[in-house]
């Protein structure tokens, strides 16, 4: 016999190789009828496996979050049986389950193209309707190998081949059709509903290996529901709206080119928006008690040994060789700078905490199918800085970091934030006791976190190589989530290159290293800002806040005052005296997406008013000249600006 322990505590005994699906019956049939699989001590597995030793167990509906892995990983095997069905032939191989989704990799002459959608989607419809079960069997390699050989799946054999000899080779069926998986599955195709949508095609080479065949990849998704579905192709349809490509060229702020793969050609739009960025930051990071350094962007490859970023980051530096054979590195961080920065000149406890500031720009490889606008780019600025204290001094350090990154991101419209601990990775340069008192002081953190009610979660096995670290996720207008700020813990790092301090005994001491971005990425952070705000930006970040639009050529003379008392004002102006319909330079700077638009002719200027057009408002106001430039002068003022001329911290 074997005891069964379930989610309330209560225990019950049963034969081994008792099933999940018999244990169900056995409470009650309604129960055993809603079960679509179980996990055991945590981990998902067929409803229909036997039970052979102790086990705490829970039973999983559909309705769980956990099956929605299932959900998907079952739509994967329907897609493959329906393109098999329709298209004879046609060789499958892998199919897992993604973000937001699951693809499956076909071999076939012909490509296929969204015009197969229509078929495919219609007959996996009918396979879910049959509701057959899905069923496992164990089968020898020989049994494997010889049934797909006999119908022509290389593919499969070769992955018959991979499998470890110690491992069991799975084979589910679901009715007359079969593939080789490891599971778990849901107990029939039935389960899996009719909330899916195939999305796109793409190819992709056999094991990722280009001297490999060229397979076609069919990507979809699926949802419990069809109303989490629509919200997902909704979520879509909103994501492509805002896409900060084509906003980034409607609003005339950047472009990229092949000379400069991953690169950033700013215009002056855009380097306008990114320099008030960086402006907001320098006056916060001041007011917190940082200062502003600049390291080299090329330093000798020894230094890189030394930090550790040789042996554990070199695949993702840009490196050359002069001719005297020195080899050097392009930084891909800026911590080591820092040190360097540090070390120079003795430093004592009563320094402590020193915190260096950079925005620096680093380069990193970035594999050219992972480029995407500036969001990921391969030469970025960082709102770097890193803070020299003792341990004593790190749980405050976190606390104040947190505190300005919250406040950083709520003046960007950002609060739904979680803050994740990011734990030690494999691949890691230091000792395991310097590794657990970094997570041990980001723990305490995380708790503190967590107890004044922010959202908390933990990445095992997600930190940096050098020190565990605090992850900022924020989620943006529609409900997407972005990894930005980081606080990181090293023991680490300033010890490997030298770093220390005179302590209070008078001996030297190394200091703790704390890592920390709020921004993180520049280039990343304004993609984001344009995509949550889909261009219509708040008019303190507008890089071109007003346009003076005139109606008549009359009215140019006083479009100039009207221009230059903006600019007076601290605006962001400029005039548009073309001799083109106002109807259609409304429309050519709504796109551009300018926050405002100052409309004049011969009455406005007679009166000394302007017309008013808001982006995203039909509505046009008349208000005096004067008292539009002080509305908007209020309007454009940075908020940590307003909050110091209000007295407010």
């Amino acid at each position: 016999m074997i005891s069964v322990t379930f989610p309330d505590g209560a225990s019950r005994s049963f034969p081994a190789g008792t099933t999940g699906a018999e244990i169900a019956r056995s409470i009650s049939p309604s129960l055993a009828k809603r079960t679509v699989a179980m996990a055991l001590d945590g981990k998902l597995a067929d409803l229909a496996d036997p039970l052979l030793q102790d086990a705490k167990i829970e039973f999983v509906n559909r309705d769980d979050p956990r099956a929605l892995e299932l959900i998907r990983h079952d739509a994967a095997h329907v897609l493959a049986e329906a393109v098999q069905t329709l298209f004879p032939g046609t060789q499958v191989t892998i199919g897992p389950v993604i973000e937001n989704g699951f693809y499956y990799d076909f071999f076939r002459n012909a490509p296929f193209t969204p015009e197969d959608f229509v078929a495919i989607e219609k007959k996996m419809t009918e396979i879910i309707a049959r509701d057959k079960p899905f069923t496992k069997e164990v089968w020898t390699r020989d049994q494997a190998k010889a049934w797909f050989e006999t119908r022509g799946e290389a593919f499969k054999v070769e992955l018959v081949d991979a499998i470890p000899p110690d491992q069991d080779l799975k084979i589910y069926k679901q009715g007359d059709w079969l593939d080789l998986c490891r599971g778990p599955h849901m107990t029939s195709t039935g389960k899996i509903g009719n909330a899916f949508k195939l999305m796109k095609v793409a190819g992709a080479y056999w094991r990722g290996d280009s001297n490999r065949p060229m397979l076609q990849r069919i990507y979809a998704t699926a949802f419990a529901t069809q109303a989490e579905l629509d919200a997902y192709l909704h979520q879509l349809a909103e994501a492509e709206r805002r896409d900060h490509r084509r906003l980034g060229r409607e609003m005339d702020l950047f472009h990229f080119q092949e000379e400069g793969p991953g690169t950033v050609f700013w215009h002056p739009k855009g380097w306008t928006l990114f320099q008030t960025l960086i402006s907001y930051m320098r006056r916060r990071q001041q007011g917190d008690g940082y200062v502003e350094v600049n390291t080299p962007q090329v330093l000798d490859r020894s230094l890189w040994e030394m930090s550790g970023h040789w042996q554990t980051y070199r695949e993702n530096m840009f490196t050359t060789m002069t001719e005297d054979e020195r080899v050097f590195a392009l930084k891909p961080m800026n911590c080591p700078g820092h040190i360097q920065v540090f070390k120079n000149g003795l430093k004592s406890y009563r320094d402590l905490p020193l915190k260096i500031a950079e925005f620096g720009i680093v380069h990193r490889y970035e594999p050219s199918g992972a480029l995407h606008g500036i969001m990921r780019v391969r030469a970025f600025t960082q709102d770097d800085a890193h803070i020299f204290c003792t341990e004593d001094q790190i749980k405050e350090e976190a606390l104040r970091i947190n505190d300005l990154i919250l406040s950083i991101y709520g003046d960007f419209g950002f609060d739904d934030i979680v803050i994740k601990l990011s734990t030690r990775p494999e691949k890691r340069v230091g000792s395991d006791e310097a590794w657990d008192k970094a997570e041990l002081a980001l723990g305490r953190v995380l708790d503190e976190l967590k107890a004044r009610g922010f959202k908390t979660a933990v990445n095992p096995g997600e930190g940096a190589f050098y020190g565990p670290k605090l992850e900022y996720t924020l989620r943006d207008a529609i409900g997407r989530e972005w990894q930005c700020g980081t606080t990181q813990v090293d023991f680490n790092m300033p010890g490997r290159l030298g770093a220390f301090y005179i302590g209070a005994d008078s001996d030297k001491k190394t200091p703790v290293m704390i890592h920390r971005a709020m921004f993180g990425s520049l280039e990343r952070f304004t993609g984001i800002l344009i995509e949550h705000f889909a261009g219509h930006l708040p008019l303190w970040l507008s890089p071109l806040q007003i346009v003076v639009a005139t109606i008549t050529n009359e009215a140019d003379d006083y479009a100039h005052d009207v221009l230059a008392a903006a600019r007076k004002a601290g605006l962001r102006a400029e005039a548009d005296l073309r001799n083109e319909k106002i109807n259609y330079k409304v429309r050519e700077h709504s796109l551009a997406k300018v926050p405002v638009l100052m409309v004049v002719g011969k009455k406005e200027a007679a009166e000394r008013r302007v017309s008013l057009r808001r982006l995203g408002s039909q509505e046009q106001v008349s208000m005096s000249l004067d008292e539009a430039l002080a509305a908007f002068a209020d309007e454009g003022v940075p908020p940590d600006l307003k909050r110091a001329a209000a007295g407010k911290v």
